[in-house]
C-alpha cells in the first residue's frame, strides 16, 4: 500500500482497519517531501514535531476506541499566508521573515481539531500576488508534472504539494483565481466557497472584499470533506455567513447527479483560448451532457471588463492592507536609516518583492484624489455589473462550466517580465471572485505535449460555477464528472 497516495476514505478505513498508524502515514509523507522537495520546492516550511505530535495523539485514540475526528490522520500542508501558531507565518516576504504568530487561523485550528495533520507551510507569491510562484521572497516552486514550467498561483505551493503526493490535501487562498488556477495547472482539484463561507480570520489580507480560503485535493470527495470541517460562521470573522452547511458529502451521489442540470457555457470564454484547453474542456462538457446534464449556451456580457476592474480593486485594497508593514511593530526593519520617514522607506523598499511594490502603487493611484471617481468608483459598478450577469444567467442553469485558465502551465520566467501577460492567466477565474459565487476547478485531460519541442502533456483544468452558498452542487457536478472518467478525459 502507498501510503503518500491514499484518498480521505482510505485513510480513514486503514486506520480503522489497523492497516498503518497515523504516525506510519506522517512518516511516509515526511519521506516524500524529504525525497521529491528538493526539486519541486512546495514548502517554505515544515513542522515535523507538531504533524507526529497530531499523529501519536490520533493513534492513542484508536487504541482507546475513541470516535475519531473526520480528518483523523490526514496530513495537510498550509499556504504560508495562514496564520499558525508557533510556526512561521511569512507570506514569502522578506518583511515577514521569522515571524511567528500567536495564534492559528480559525481554518488551520478547525483542521486540527478534526485531526489534520500539519505538514508545514506551503510557498507563495509574496502576500499572494501573482500567478506562477515566481513572486516569492525566497524561492520559485516548480510544477511537479514538467519542472521547467510553473504550478499556477499564487497557491501554487500548496497545488504541488497534493499533486506530487507530498500531501493528501491542502489549503490556499483564492482572490482572483489563486486556488483554481494553480489546481488547473497542476492537475488537482482546487475549490473557493462562496465569499463569507469560510473564515478569513486569521488570513493575512491581500485585498478583504475578495480574498477566500479554500481546499486543494486529488478528488473532488476529499475535497467536500475538507470544505465540510472548514465551512460555516466564525464569530472572530464578522464577514463569515450566518448560513446553515448542508451535509457536502452525504450529497455526493453518482453519475445520476447529472441528470437534468443545465450546464450554462459562457460564449465570452471560448474567445482567444488555447486550441488544446478548448478541446479538452468541449469534450468535459459533451461528457456532462451523455451523462445527463444539458448544455445551455449562454452570455456573460461584462466579462470583457473583469480584468481591469479585478486589478483596480484588488491593488486598491492591499494598498491599504499592506500600509500596516512598516518596520514598526513586527518583521524587517532596515537597519540603517536617518528619521522615521526614511526608516519607513528603506524598509518597505528592502523588504517588499517588486510585485508587491507595483500592485501598492497602483492601488495608491486609483484611491488618490482626483482618480477614485474615474478608477475605484467606476471598477466597483463595473463589478455589480458583472455580478447580474451571473445572477441573470443562474435563473436559466444551475451551473456553469468554463476552462479555468486559457493556457497550459507555461515555462519558468516566460512572463515574468510581462506583467500584463501575467495578469491575464487569470482572466477567467476573476469574475467569480468580483461576484463572490462558489467555484472549483477540476481536472479535464491534458495537451498532446510536443516531444520535438521538449513540451510534455501538461494538466488542463475545467472550471464549474454555481450561484451563491449552492456549493453542493458544484461538488456533485464535480464528483459526477470524476466517477464517469471526466478527469481523464483521453
Amino acid at each position: 500500500m502507498e501510503l503518500t497516495q491514499l484518498t480521505i476514505d482510505a485513510i480513514r478505513e486503514g486506520l480503522a482497519a489497523r492497516k498503518f498508524s497515523a504516525e506510519e502515514l506522517v512518516r511516509a509523507h515526511q519521506g516524500a517531501i524529504e525525497r521529491k522537495d528538493k526539486d519541486v520546492r512546495a514548502y517554505l516550511s515544515l513542522s515535523p514535531e507538531r504533524a507526529l505530535e497530531q499523529a501519536r495523539k490520533v493513534d492513542r485514540q484508536i487504541a482507546a476506541g475513541e470516535k475519531l475526528g473526520p480528518l483523523a490522520g490526514v496530513p495537510v500542508a498550509i499556504k504560508d499566508v495562514l496564520l499558525t501558531r508557533g510556526l512561521a507565518t511569512t507570506c514569502a516576504s522578506k518583511i515577514l521573515k521569522g515571524y511567528v504568530p500567536p495564534y492559528d487561523a480559525t481554518t488551520v485550528a478547525r483542521l486540527e481539531s478534526a485531526g489534520a495533520c500539519v505538514l508545514g507551510k506551503t510557498n507563495c507569491d509574496e502576500f499572494a500576488m501573482g500567478s506562477s510562484t515566481e513572486n516569492s521572497g525566497y524561492f520559485t516552486t516548480h510544477n511537479p508534472h514538467a519542472l521547467d514550467r510553473v504550478p499556477g498561483g499564487s497557491s501554487g505551493g500548496s497545488a504541488a504539494a497534493v499533486a506530487a503526493n507530498m500531501a493528501v490535501a491542502s489549503l490556499g487562498s483564492d482572490t482572483g483565481g489563486s486556488i483554481r488556477q494553480p489546481a488547473a495547472l497542476c492537475g488537482v482539484v482546487g475549490m473557493m466557497g462562496t465569499y463569507g463561507r469560510v473564515s478569513r480570520y486569521g488570513l493575512v489580507a491581500f485585498a478583504s472584499s475578495l480574498d477566500h480560503v479554500g481546499p486543494f485535493g486529488r478528488t473532488a470527495r476529499d475535497v467536500a470533506q475538507v470544505l465540510q470541517i472548514m465551512a460555516g460562521r466564525d464569530p472572530l470573522d464578522s464577514t463569515s455567513a450566518d448560513v446553515p452547511v448542508p451535509d457536502y458529502v452525504a450529497a455526493l451521489g453518482g453519475e445520476n447527479d447529472l441528470k437534468g442540470v443545465r450546464v450554462g457555457v459562457p460564449k465570452e470564454y471560448f474567445a482567444g483560448l488555447n486550441p488544446e484547453i478548448g478541446a479538452n474542456i468541449e469534450k468535459g462538457i459533451d461528457l456532462l451532457v451523455k451523462n445527463g446534464a444539458r448544455r445551455v449556451d449562454i452570455s456573460l456580457p461584462h466579462t470583457d471588463y473583469a480584468i481591469a476592474c479585478y486589478y483596480i480593486i484588488c491593488t486598491a485594497e492591499a494598498s491599504s492592507n499592506l500600509a500596516r508593514y512598516d518596520g514598526v511593530r513586527y518583521g524587517y526593519r532596515a537597519p540603517q536609516y536617518e528619521d522615521l520617514r526614511d526608516m519607513y522607506r528603506k524598509t518597505r523598499d528592502g523588504g517588499f518583492g517588486a510585485e508587491v511594490k507595483r500592485r501598492i502603487m497602483l492601488g495608491t493611484y486609483v484611491l488618490s484624489s482626483g482618480y477614485y471617481d474615474a478608477y475605484y468608483l467606476k471598477a466597483q459598478k463595473v463589478r455589480t455589473l458583472i455580478t447580474r450577469d451571473y445572477l441573470e444567467a443562474f435563473e436559466d442553469v444551475d451551473v456553469i462550466v468554463t476552462p479555468t485558465s486559457p493556457i497550459p502551465a507555461f515555462k519558468l520566467g516566460e512572463r515574468v517580465d510581462d506583467p500584463l501577460q501575467m495578469y491575464l492567466a487569470d482572466i477567467y477565474t476573476v469574475t467569480a471572485s468580483l461576484a463572490g459565487i462558489p467555484g472549483i476547478s477540476v481536472p479535464c485531460g491534458r495537451t498532446k505535449g510536443n516531444p520535438a519541442r521538449n513540451e510534455p502533456p501538461l494538466p488542463v483544468g475545467m472550471q464549474i460555477l454555481a450561484k451563491h452558498f449552492d456549493e453542493m452542487r458544484l461538488l456533485q457536478v464535480a464528483h459526477a464528472f470524476e466517477i464517469s472518467g471526466g478527469f481523464d478525459n483521453p
